[in-house]
């Protein structure tokens, strides 16, 4: 689209938001309903198709949307609550799935009506996602599937999970994986908590046995899974280490807030690492709004690798400044009691949470030592690593 035809979309877009606004007042109309009027308008996400909450215009208007139902004081979904569902589940069902999985998952995925999970990692396939071993027989139009699934995060809450599985071990292990989605309130799935150092347990251990997926519900092409889970991981990346933040806001405005309030405990060191730091987040920040540019033109790509990894290192260098500028008060921590949250809260709480959280960003979403992995090959061209097992069965390798 060119320059010139942008605002007449910004126009439409505007009008539209009008129409709904008059149609469904924020001020007297349910949330859940005005969600869903949204949707069925095109307007949660103006990229995605007509039909399943958008328009089929550039990803970048969306942001027209946001501000004028921002300023009419409208209900928003709860982004948080759902991420993995928006961030991870959306863009491969988009991808790979049939037109009746998307009209029957986007748009409750989109409301909130459902809560989606993500069943990749396994005790023996943690970096090297392609060992999965959860394995998927095929039972006529059905599969049942049989392994555990580890560090799944919000599986005690979720409705559906996105699921990699071992559907063909006489092959190579990235050629025999299959995907699917999973009804996570089927027969046989069974969520265990994870207790972190937080005390708390976002993330689960999922053991499945003999569960049944019909297959109408596999996303690709059997035997396709790998390259399926690489739409959900490029789009995880994305999601954890490319969100748009304003100027001065997430990690860095609370560390930066923490030393307003405390002039007593600053040092000239300190002020020196938080202007460095302070440099290095708002760089992050403008190669985000970059990042989200590049993909208003297409699917994302490798460099979602380089800003998740960013973000993390940034992360935990923030919250240990923080710990350290305080010093007793930074190591109190409020409550070890167990709890099973729904949502992840960096700023609701103290500086010893916000360390000990940290501490799992370089291990979600992908570990920092393989995504250095992935933009030295991917990004930079260099050689990749020698791989002994990319030929070999998967029931072959040493396990």
């Amino acid at each position: 689209m060119t320059q010139t035809q942008q605002p007449v979309h910004a126009e439409e877009l505007r009008r539209l938001v009008g129409e709904l606004l008059a149609a469904h007042d924020p001020a007297g109309t349910e949330p859940l309903e005005f969600l869903r009027a949204r949707f069925d308008a095109g307007l949660a996400w103006v990229h995605f198709p007509v039909g399943l909450g958008g328009l089929g215009i550039p990803r970048e208007l969306q942001s027209v949307v946001d501000k004028e139902l921002a300023a009419a004081n409208a209900p928003d979904n709860d982004p948080r609550r759902i991420g993995i569902g928006l961030g991870m589940a959306a863009p491969t069902i988009l991808a790979f799935g049939s037109d009746e999985v998307k009209h029957r998952f986007l748009r409750p995925l989109w409301t909130g009506e459902e809560v989606w999970c993500q069943l990749f990692s396994e005790p023996g396939a943690g970096s090297d996602l392609a060992s999965a071993a959860t394995r998927a027989v095929r039972d006529g139009d059905d599969w049942l599937v049989t392994g555990q699934k580890v560090w799944t995060s919000s599986a005690h809450l979720a409705e559906w999970a996105i699921l990699l599985t071992r559907s063909d071990p006489d092959v190579p292990k990235h050629l025999g994986m299959t995907y699917f989605v999973v009804d996570m309130t089927a027969p046989g799935v069974e969520v265990r908590p994870l207790r972190q150092i937080t005390g708390e347990a976002e993330f689960n251990e999922v053991f499945l046995t003999d569960v049944r997926i019909p297959d109408a519900h596999r996303l690709g092409a059997v035997g396709e899974g790998w390259r399926v889970a690489q739409t959900t991981l490029m789009n995880e990346r994305v999601a954890i280490g490319g969100r748009p933040v304003p100027r001065g806001a997430g990690m860095i405005g609370s560390v930066a807030g923490t030393w307003r309030d405390h002039p007593e405990l600053r040092t000239a060191a300190g002020h020196d690492r938080l202007l460095e730091l302070w440099v290095q987040a708002e760089a992050l920040r403008l190669a985000g709004i970059r990042l989200r540019q590049q993909l208003a033109a297409g699917a994302p790509g490798p460099d979602g690798s380089a800003m998740k990894l960013t973000f993390a290192r940034l992360q935990q260098q923030l919250t240990s400044l923080e710990v350290t500028f305080l010093g007793e008060a930074g190591l109190r921590y409020d409550d070890w009691t167990l709890r099973r949250p729904e949502t992840i809260d960096f700023f609701g709480r103290e500086a010893g949470y916000r360390y000990l959280r940290a501490k799992g960003n370089s291990i979600e979403g992908g570990t920092s030592e393989i995504l250095r992995n992935i933009i030295s090959e991917r990004v930079l061209g260099l050689p990749s690593e020698p791989r002994v097992d990319k030929d070999v069965p998967w029931k072959d390798l040493p396990r």
